[in-house]
């Protein structure tokens, strides 16, 4: 039986499929409002640099990404995690160390959009990951914890003219592990449309599988999901996670047409020569030519002037920086961090704050991630028990975080060292403070 499930944990969504799609095609009815689905589609595009108002002269500046990909990066600084305990931890810990070097790359993504969800499955008796952004799917329920328990997957093939599309839903009921699969197929003349059902049996990669599969004794979905671990203003009432940039949307609008100002104040403040172009002659009578220079049919054939207007751009930079300063405040991130760190005109004591409240949100995210990431470690442990892949084991997960985006080491050691050359406290109290607190992490196990 498991060997019909193998491959159906092949890539999640190679398309996004919408709402209502997957409501009519499944005729279910999916745990998304549509103020969710739009917001989600609005925080892909905006990672994506197709935003609604960029145009020909609006380019993006590409903040959306640059703050996910930002606090991916923070999230990740100097962690370290492994999976330890025997034999059967040892050989997680392999594919578990794969997922962390993956993870790097995938967690800008997520942070882009909301979440994203880590969907491991076994073909030819090896773990492969599937890294699926939460607008990739579609959730139908959450159990009273908000944990989801029903959840749409999809995955495409293009034979030829036609799309064929893969519906995978996973639904935990109790202890039963039920995993259902559709296929529908459309002509690539009409791919907005998911099309008519067909057999698993057209399509060779998916001949195999069957169209309905129920797993016993399984206690948590197959499936991993980090959140990002905001609040929801756009449906206080979601399970789902918000993008990191989603307070800052009309900001990071400003921001991209405050640019697009500064790059017209330059090309319209560009040098030019207007002249009549008699005036440009030479003895010769071969006219000059010049990148800068602008010919008029005027009447006066001696008419030559030079246009070399002041450019007014330390006004049009200090507005751009000030919207970035109002989105690093909207996004959690600390001043300086996308806006000009030499720029801050703000007080210690702000900038402490804002240092804080960036570490309050990462702290966050990171204990999100680490909870995904042990539910991981579950899922891994029981494939190797369905596919016996290796003996039965105990295993722990430990986790290592840095945190010195917010510990400023260097001013805190020199203080507590003057501290001690005035007699203040003993040199062995300020050693063990040293090298206790100095490489800046913290350890939780599960």
């Amino acid at each position: 039986m498991f060997e019909k499930i193998k491959e159906w944990f092949l890539r999640g969504i190679d398309k996004m499929l919408s709402k209502s799609t997957v409501e009519e095609a499944l005729k279910v009815k999916t745990a998304v409002s549509n103020e969710m689905d739009r917001a989600m589609n609005l925080w892909l595009k905006i990672f994506t640099n197709n935003a609604p108002w960029l145009k020909e002269d609006v380019k993006s500046l590409q903040l959306g990404a640059s703050i996910a990909e930002e606090f991916a990066r923070l999230i990740t600084l100097e962690m370290k995690s492994e999976v330890t305990g025997s034999k059967r931890a040892d050989y997680i810990n392999g594919v578990y160390q794969e997922v962390l070097e993956k993870l790097k790359s995938e967690l800008g993504l997520y942070n882009a959009v909301g979440g994203g969800f880590f969907k491991p499955y076994i073909k030819g008796n090896k773990f492969y990951i599937d890294y699926v952004p939460q607008t990739d799917c579609k959730p139908l329920k959450f159990d009273n914890a908000g944990n989801i328990t029903s959840i749409v997957f999809s995955s495409q093939i293009v034979k030829g003219e036609k799309i064929y599309t893969r519906l995978e839903t996973h639904t935990l009921e109790d202890t039963d592990y039920i995993v259902e699969n559709k296929v529908y197929v459309t002509s690539t003349y009409n791919s907005s449309m998911l099309g008519k059902q067909t057999s698993l049996n057209e399509v060779s990669e998916w001949s195999d599988l069957s169209e309905r599969v129920v797993i016993q004794d399984i206690e948590r979905p197959l499936f991993a999901y980090y959140k990002v671990p905001l609040s929801n203003n756009i449906d206080p009432k979601s399970c789902l996670g918000v993008s990191v940039y989603n307070k800052a949307i009309d900001s990071i609008r400003k921001a991209d047409i405050q640019a697009a100002r500064l790059d017209y104040e330059y090309e319209s403040a560009e040098r030019s020569v207007y002249a009549n172009i008699d005036a440009l002659r030479h003895e010769d009578g071969t006219a000059k030519r010049s990148k800068i220079v602008k010919t008029l049919d005027v009447q006066d054939s001696n008419f030559y002037e030079e246009f070399s207007p002041s450019v007014r751009d330390e006004a049009f930079i200090r507005g751009e920086n000030k919207i970035k300063q109002e989105i690093e405040f909207q996004c959690n991130l600390a001043y300086g961090t996308i806006s000009d760190p030499q720029a801050v005109d703000k007080t210690a004591t702000e900038i402490n704050a804002s240092k804080q409240r960036s570490y309050s949100s990462i702290s966050q995210m990171q204990n999100s991630l680490e909870k995904a990431l042990k539910h991981l470690v579950y899922i891994l442990d029981v494939y190797c028990d369905l596919y016996e892949l290796c003996p039965a084991g105990e295993y722990e997960v430990s986790a290592e975080w840095d945190d010195s985006i917010i510990v400023d080491t260097e001013s805190e050691q020199r203080i507590r060292l003057q501290e001690t050359n005035l007699g203040l406290g003993s040199k062995l109290d300020y050693l063990c403070w040293r090298y206790r607190t100095y490489r800046g992490t913290s350890t939780r196990k599960a």
